[in-house]
This record gives structure tokens, sequence and C-alpha cells, in this order.
């Protein structure tokens, strides 16, 4: 039977549950808890879009582009489609003096409704900067162009620019990333399925530095920074990336993905943390993860107001009512 990691309350009774997947590891590799199948293959999706990063900034192209903060934290994001991360992601694109039209991300609405609807009012009509994937795929043209390759095709798993991230990928989490495991992301580029327990490790190798060799510990700690520095620009208004990361700055470096995934690495402790809801429901992951996080933070972080409203929040109907309340599964 399926292990719970959220249960959905109502009436003083439990009325659902979400089952899933938590793994915590340290940058040694070794499980420090596990609840589940830790190694079973998931896609990670979005959840390691830093990985992906880390060659932008380990050979030198983002420094020779001049990318900033808000710019490097946006090629870590999935955010929301407002109005600063459109800026942001078409001034990356500008660093390499390139345009939107070269962006293979796809096109959707922002989804931040406030976003969607003013640009409706607007007249206007979403483009592929709007994608929450934007500034990973602006990031990618950098680095191409960086390179003087071409980047047209960069989302096929034979262009160069993706065969030298990907390598990233299986470097930091030691797990297989072949044509095996292979499947396509909402926004085009492969996603490949690897054990939960490699992917809270390679958290624990980004958070830490530990067995990365310098130029890629330091490749980490620069997007570690920049994100702690630009937390608005890797989610945007409400979303849990976001405002766990405004409270509690570089000690919690977190990331969602598609799918129930959360992860998030603990520098200071040296911890990586993966989590999956099998139902794909981000609300379990999410309450998972911040009852992880109270329990494996440092004392001074992890009794934060914003994660116990993180860990547990109530559920209102349409008049406005506390009919129930979101929260870990008493095994976490």
């Amino acid at each position: 039977m399926d292990t719970a990691i959220a249960e959905i309350e109502r009436g003083g009774r439990v009325e659902s549950r979400h089952a899933g997947t938590a793994v915590v590891v340290d940058a040694d590799g070794d499980v420090v808890f596990a609840l589940g199948d830790i190694a079973l293959p998931t896609y990670p999706r979005s959840a390691v879009k830093a990985f992906l990063a880390l060659p932008l900034v380990e050979s030198g192209a983002a420094e020779r582009l001049g990318l900033d903060d808000e710019e490097l934290a946006l090629a870590c994001a999935s955010h929301n489609g407002e109005p600063a991360h459109v800026a942001v992601a078409a001034r990356m694109l500008g660093r390499a003096g390139r345009h939107v039209s070269c962006l293979e991300c796809g096109t959707h609405w922002p989804t931040n409704a406030d976003a969607a609807h003013a640009l409706a009012r607007s007249g206007g009509a979403p483009n592929a900067l709007h994608n929450n994937c934007s500034g990973k795929h602006a990031g990618f043209i950098c680095l191409a162009c960086d390179r003087d390759e071409d980047p047209a095709g960069y989302i096929q798993p034979a262009h160069p620019i993706m065969r030298e991230v990907t390598a990233a990928l299986a470097d930091i989490t030691d797990a297989a990333h072949g044509e095996d495991n292979r499947g396509i992301d909402g926004c085009s580029i492969p996603t490949y399925a690897i054990p939960m327990r490699a992917l809270a490790h390679g958290f624990a190798r980004f958070g830490t530095g530990h067995g990365l060799g310098r130029e890629r510990d330091r490749a980490a700690a620069r997007l570690r920074a920049a994100v702690a520095n630009a937390p608005f620009m890797v989610g945007g208004s409400g979303r849990f990336d976001t405002v766990l990361m405004q409270a509690l700055g570089p000690a919690v470096f977190s990331k969602m993905g598609a799918e129930g995934i959360m992860a998030a690495s603990l520098p200071e402790q040296g911890l990586g943390i993966a989590v999956k809801c099998h139902d794909g429901a981000p609300r379990a992951a999410e309450v998972a993860m911040a009852t992880l996080l109270m329990r494996f933070l440092g004392p001074e972080t992890r009794d934060h107001a914003v994660l116990r409203d993180l860990a547990t929040h109530d559920i209102r109907n349409w008049n406005g009512l506390t009919v129930g309340r979101v929260r870990a599964a008493p095994f976490l």
C-alpha cells in the first residue's frame, strides 16, 4: 500500500490522502530519512533547472555576457509570466543579441491570473517570453551564442548545448541520463527518469559542492546566491519557492517540478531533499516539503512562521468559510 505524504482534513476527519515518496540524503549519498520507494525512477521535471544552468556559469559565459542575479535566477525558474519575468527573459536574450523568436519552449498565457487578465485586458497576446520556462531556454541560448554555436534546435537531445547540460545532470546526480530513461518535458527539452534518492543526492551536492570540482562548486554557489538575492524570479507572486526563499534566504534552495515534485538543498546542514506526490498534486508535495524543512533545518530557521504556514494551511469555501486544512501526513 502506498504511504501518504499529505492529508486533507474536513470536519475533524481525514477526507483524502495523497500518496508519495520522500527522501533526505547527505552529500556523501547516505540516506538520512526515507518514506516510500526511493529507488523509484521519477521525472524530476523543472526541479533540476539550476543543474541545467551550471554550464552557463562554469563556462564563464554568464560572466562574459554580464548576466546579473535576476537573469541567473530566471535561468533556474518556473516563473509566473508576470511583467518582471517577461522583461528579464527578454533582457537575457538581448545579452546574446537574440530575440524572442529564438525561444523553442512554446507559448502559453501567464500562469499568474492577475498577469494573464492584465495582458488580455490590454488586448495583448502571450508569446514565448510568458512561458514559465523562458528563462531556462534563454540561458541555453546565451550559452550557445557564447560558444559560437547555432542555437537553433537546442531543445533536441543531440544538440551540443543539450548534450552539455545533460552531462551536467548526470554528473551531479550520479545517475544515468540516456535514451532508455528519456521523456519530453512540457517545454520540449528532454527529461530523464532517475531514482528519487539520486535527485536528493544531487541537491545535497548542489548545496555543498561536495565532489563537484572547483569550477562546478563555484557555479553552484553563484546560482544559489543569485536565487537568494532575487527569489521573485524563481516563481513569482504567491509561489512556494519564492515565498520560502524570500523568508529564509540562502538557508534553503528550493525548486518545484511539474507533477508533484519538490526538491531542496540545505547548504548548512549538507542535505538534499526530494518529494514526489504520486498523483501529481502540488499541494501535497509542498506541505510535505515544508514539514521536512521544519524537521531538518537548523534551530534558527526551522520554527519560522512562513514554514509553519506552508506546512499546514486552511481550505476555504466560496463563502470564505474555513472548512478544512491541508497538512503533512503523520509519517513525516
